[in-house]
């Protein structure tokens, strides 16, 4: 057990993990799926859209630090795979629809030029 100098109290941390022992042997996951909830709504409306934008660029960097590319290839194919049990043929031609229209806004004619050269170099390139 931690101790404080202070007459052989318990620490403050001892006492956390004391008490969240005890928190969850007395309630289930309902509870804990409750307060989560509570502390998400709550963090919403503290925060804006850059407090989101900075915690996800930060979490991003720090996976990207302890994670190789095998292990990005594994969860894009399990994402993948999930998403494709739960959507049919017209979630996809919804979503490359509107990937189309987002790419067009921002792409200029030379663009399309340029990538369908270098699929066409690939292509040629396969079939050799």
């Amino acid at each position: 057990m931690a101790k404080n100098n202070n007459n052989d109290k318990m620490s403050r941390e001892e006492r956390g993990r004391m008490g969240g022992e005890a928190t969850s042997q007395n309630h289930g996951s309902d509870f804990y799926q409750e307060i989560g909830r509570k502390g998400g709504e709550a963090t919403s409306n503290n925060h804006d859209q850059d407090f989101y934008q900075e915690i996800g660029r930060k979490g991003g960097e720090a996976t990207a630090e302890s994670h190789d590319s095998e292990f990005y290839q594994e969860i894009g194919k399990k994402g993948g795979e999930s998403t494709s049990e739960s959507h049919d043929k017209n979630f996809y031609q919804e979503i490359g629809r509107k990937g189309g229209e987002a790419t067009s806004e921002n792409h200029d004619r030379s663009f399309y030029e340029e990538i369908g050269e270098k699929g066409g170099n690939a292509r040629n390139n396969n079939n050799k």
